[in-house]
């Protein structure tokens, strides 16, 4: 983003008492963007970006709000190598576990299964916007879900690491993390805090920080393209099992005990949150 700020040089009349002075005037800052998003995701996961930002500034005072989302859509990633075998945990860094061919399968699966659920709207305007956690597994689930959408349809995508999963404390040690799992347990699944890692109280902390920045952009419409107002823009979240859980938590300010009653959805599965009556 370039950022255009024009100033008003200071006149020699500055140095007349203040109630001789004309005060000078000063033009709002501009934010100037580039005319269209631009999204590649390439096959070893890595991701670039380009975004137009949209700032408050640019909307005028007497403009109605842009429309909500008409849905919301958690997705978690695709069956990975560490769902299969615990031990790639102990040599390969959690961020740069892959998924499997059948995570593959699942998340393309997933990407037709949104699809189908969005067109029986029956609007002929809808898009779809992606959140997504920066870990190579739910990079790989996006790049497969996003073969179900045409690139007109994809109004843009953000790498969102707040809702990366949960840290665990580095490379893992299987035995250690039996005993550590067992002792959450004991001490309660959201407050305990693995070893170097986090808990999901922690998580809950970023989560919050996620949320508040997902409710500004939908306030200014941050995903809506350039000159567009629509309301059948999707949110895709692409996330892990329990950031969601910690996501659904937060949004609907559920308890601590109801959070520790739930567990993960399945790889490759969703939970649609629906805009209700009065477009809350």
């Amino acid at each position: 983003m370039a950022a255009l700020i024009t100033f008003t040089p200071i006149s020699p009349a500055s140095y007349l008492p203040l109630s001789l002075r004309k005060l000078p005037s000063f033009n709002p800052i501009q934010c100037l963007g580039t005319p269209q998003e631009d999204i590649q995701i390439s096959s070893n996961g890595h991701v670039a970006t380009s975004f137009p930002e949209k700032s408050v500034f640019t909307r005028p005072a007497t403009s109605s709000p842009p429309p909500r989302p008409r849905r919301i859509i958690l997705v978690r990633h695709g069956q990975s190598e560490g769902n299969v075998d615990e031990s790639v945990y102990t040599r390969v860094a959690d961020p740069k576990i892959a998924l499997t061919e059948k995570g593959k399968t699942e998340a393309e699966e997933c990407g037709w299964r949104i699809r189908e659920m969005i067109e029986k709207d029956g609007a002929a305007d809808w898009k779809v916007y992606f959140y997504v956690s920066p870990y190579k597994r739910t990079l790989q689930t996006l790049q497969h879900l996003g073969r179900a959408f045409e690139r007109s349809r994809i109004a843009g995508m953000r790498e969102e690491p707040r809702i990366r999963e949960q840290d665990f404390g580095n490379f893992q040690d299987r035995e250690k993390m039996r005993v550590d799992k067992a002792l959450r347990l004991r001490y309660g699944r959201f407050f305990y805090r693995f070893p170097n890692g986090e808990s999901a109280a922690d998580v809950y902390d970023r989560i919050t920080g996620f949320r508040e920045t997902l409710r500004a952009d939908i306030d200014i419409g941050r995903f809506q393209p350039p000159g567009e107002r629509s309301p059948n823009m999707n949110l895709i979240i692409v996330s892990h099992g329990l950031a969601l859980r910690v996501f659904l938590m937060r949004w609907y300010k559920w308890t601590v005990d109801q959070f520790e009653r739930l567990n993960n959805m399945g790889n490759g599965n969703i939970i649609v949150m629906e805009k209700g009556y009065g477009g809350r």
